[in-house]
C-alpha cells in the first residue's frame, strides 16, 4: 500500500494524505494528467471514475462521475485554479449532477495536490480543504479518508511498466476484507480482443473451461442492464450427473472497459456474489481486474477452498495459448 499517513485537522479544516511511489515525479503526474489513467484509480474500488470533460489548465474544468456495481452515478466537478507541471495542481472540488453543474446544497472544498521527487522516487501529497467545520465534519461522515486511501492505493498498477509489474506472473489473488477480493491477471495482447473473448459466446466456448475434460455447454449472455445471463459446463466423457452451471444478471456494461454481473451458482441456496470485472490497456498489455464481493467472510473462504482461482488461471492460459494467436 503506498499510502504512508492520512491525518485530519479539525483546527486547519484539513485532511492530508501522503503517499509514496518508485518511480519518476514526472510519471506520477502523468498519471493524473492523462484521463484515461486517472479513470483507472480516482474512485475507491468498485466505483471507478470516468471524465467526461477534462480541461487541465488554469480555468478549465473536470467533469466525472462514478459508477456503483449496481450502475448508479455519483457526479463531481474540479474547477482548476492553479497547475505547475509537474509538481502542483490546486482545484475547487465540488459536488455536482449529470451536466456538471455546481451542485450548491453541498459544500465546496479546496483540493491541492503534489508532486515532488524523492531519493526513492516521488511522493505525492493531497491536502483538502474544507470550508467550515461543519462541512468537513459531512465529507469525512461520508467516507473521504477510506475512499481517498483505496483510490490511491490503486495507483501502483497504473503507475508500473504492466509488463513488469503484472505481466508472466499468472492470476494473483488478494484479499481486501470480510466480503471482497480482487483478482487479476495480466496479458500480452490488446484490450479489445480480451474484452471479445469475455464477451462473445462463440469464443468464450473455446476458453472458459477450467480444467481439461470439460466443455462449455451453455453459453448464454444479454449484456442489457437487468439482462440474464447463464452458463453451463459438462465433462467431455458425458459422465452423467457431473454438470454445474452459474447463473445471473448484467448490472454494469461499459464496453472495452467494465463488466458488473451477480453470479450464483445454478440451483443452490448459497447467496449471490457481486463480480466486478474491468479492463485496462498499457502499452500493449491488457490488465485485467476482478472485484469481488461476498456476503460475508465465511462464503468468501468456501468459495476460494474450492480451488477457483486454480481454475480460472487454467483458463486464462489455455486464452493465451489458443485464442489469442488467431483472434
Amino acid at each position: 500500500m503506498p499510502v504512508t499517513s492520512v491525518t485530519t485537522d479539525p483546527e486547519a479544516l484539513t485532511m492530508t494524505l501522503v503517499a509514496d511511489f518508485p518511480v519518476p515525479v514526472e510519471r506520477l503526474w502523468n498519471a493524473f494528467a492523462d484521463p484515461r489513467k486517472l479513470e483507472r484509480f480516482w474512485g475507491p474500488p468498485g466505483y471507478p471514475a470516468t471524465f467526461g470533460t477534462y480541461e487541465l489548465r488554469p480555468g478549465g474544468i473536470a467533469h466525472y462521475w462514478m459508477t456503483s456495481p449496481e450502475g448508479e452515478s455519483f457526479y463531481g466537478r474540479w474547477d482548476f485554479a492553479e497547475v505547475e507541471e509537474p509538481h502542483r495542481i490546486v482545484a475547487l472540488d465540488s459536488f455536482a449532477d449529470a451536466q456538471g453543474e455546481v451542485d450548491t446544497s453541498m459544500p465546496t472544498g479546496r483540493m491541492t495536490l503534489n508532486f515532488e521527487s524523492t531519493p526513492g522516487g516521488s511522493r505525492f501529497t493531497a491536502v483538502s480543504a474544507s470550508p467550515t467545520a461543519e462541512a468537513l465534519e459531512q465529507v469525512l461522515a461520508m467516507g473521504q479518508v477510506e475512499g481517498m486511501t483505496q483510490a490511491i492505493g490503486q495507483l501502483d498498477a497504473v503507475i508500473a511498466d504492466l509488463r513488469d509489474y503484472a505481466l508472466g506472473k499468472g492470476t494473483q489473488v488478494e484479499v481486501l476484507d470480510d466480503q471482497h477480493v480482487r483478482i487479476t491477471r495480466a496479458f500480452d495482447a490488446p484490450r479489445h480482443l480480451i474484452w471479445r473473448a469475455h464477451t462473445e459466446p462463440e469464443l468464450m466456448k473455446r476458453w472458459l473451461l477450467g480444467p481439461d475434460g470439460w466443455r462449455m455447454s451453455v453459453c448464454e449472455v444479454d449484456p442489457t442492464p437487468g439482462g440474464a445471463y447463464r452458463y453451463a459446463w459438462e465433462p467431455v466423457d458425458g459422465t452423467p450427473d457431473q454438470g454445474f452451471g452459474f447463473d445471473g444478471e448484467t448490472l454494469v456494461f461499459e464496453p472495452e472497459r467494465r463488466i458488473v454481473t451477480t453470479e450464483r451458482m445454478t440451483g443452490a441456496d448459497f447467496p449471490a456474489t457481486t463480480n466486478d470485472l474491468s479492463f485496462a490497456e498499457d502499452d500493449g498489455v491488457t490488465l485485467l481486474t476482478l472485484l469481488i464481493t461476498y456476503a460475508d467472510a465465511a462464503q468468501r473462504d468456501a468459495i476460494l477452498a474450492t480451488g477457483m482461482t486454480d481454475g480460472m488461471e487454467t483458463s486464462y492460459a489455455r486464452l493465451e495459448r489458443e485464442l489469442l494467436p488467431v483472434v
